[in-house]
């Protein structure tokens, strides 16, 4: 589906390739006090090309079809070759016949511990774990396809979701953190577990309809498309009621709220005061943000 949407908008692009992401990965390492030691930027450098250069489908994207994402991985310890640091993940698709880019994914791993040798091999291995560095980062970029791709089409993400929930099972045989069970709610396990759980299904639909029938419909009338998006919330409520406060609920959250807030207070004028009940129930972190909604 995210191949026809794109093929309206780049009706004339002919090159074609394989490799699906155009990522921008940053290494910060100011906490370890050595920021300026050449291996951060081999790291940061390696690191960019596994993610843009690895083919991680088998479909092919065209220049302008690849995701728009970032990784900025904030080392704060080394020793040797064994770093701690924290992962900040986030992609944006582009919403129909405009220039706006619209947040999909925005994740914030607080758990990324890896051993790195500068300059050593790095190959993506579905099957099998090769490392925690190609792990975590292998684990987020199909996270990142899974959740594009629920944006156009009704729980399109199946399968990348099924192969980030696949690598998180192998991954499990390391010490790092952030795999198993008693990493607690708000590790990688507990958020591709409830990406595959039908008692999160509301929140897929939910992505669906708020892009395609809300945003990509606001060429052809901003008032209805506002309307769906409104009525897309609904699919929310009902998860809250089923599993209130959820991790899930925060990780759309993180990526969705300013937008929502910006969505509602600007025009045309609709009836939001359903949506704004909704918005402090599912989502009472960013209460200041549904005080803010001007209408």
């Amino acid at each position: 589906m995210r191949n026809l949407f794109l093929l309206f908008t780049f009706l004339f692009s002919t090159v074609v390739i394989s490799q699906e992401l155009n990522c921008t990965v940053s290494v910060i390492a100011q906490q370890t006090g050595n920021e300026n030691d050449v291996i951060f930027k081999t790291l940061g450098n390696q690191l960019t090309e596994f993610v843009n250069n690895t083919k991680w489908t088998d479909k092919k994207f065209s220049q302008q079809e690849r995701i728009n994402c970032s990784m900025i991985i904030n080392v704060t310890e080394q020793s040797n070759n064994l770093f701690s640091a924290t992962l900040q993940v986030s992609s944006s698709r582009p919403v129909f016949n405009s220039t706006y880019s619209t947040p999909v994914y925005n994740y914030n791993d607080r758990t990324f511990n890896f051993e790195y040798l500068e300059f050593q091999n790095l190959v993506f291995n579905p099957t099998q774990f090769e490392s925690n560095l190609i792990s975590v980062l292998s684990f987020h970029v199909y996270m990142i396809l899974g959740m594009d791709a629920d944006t156009f089409e009704l729980n399109g993400g199946d399968e990348y979701f099924y192969q980030a929930q696949t690598i998180a099972s192998y991954s499990q045989q390391l010490n790092g953190q952030g795999w198993k069970l008693e990493d607690g709610l708000q590790s990688r396990f507990s958020l591709i577990n409830n990406l595959t759980s039908p008692i999160y299904k509301g929140m897929r639909s939910t992505m669906y309809k708020y892009h395609m029938e809300g945003l990509d419909l606001m060429n052809e009338g901003v008032k209805e498309g506002k309307s769906q998006i409104i009525t897309s919330l609904e699919g929310l409520e009902k998860v809250h009621s089923v599993r209130p406060n959820s991790y899930l609920m925060r990780v759309f959250f993180d990526a969705k709220a300013d937008e929502i807030m910006d969505i509602l207070s600007g025009g045309p004028s609709v009836n939001i005061a359903d949506a704004v009940n909704i918005l402090n129930k599912v989502a009472p972190m960013h209460s200041q943000k549904w005080r803010d909604i001007k209408y």
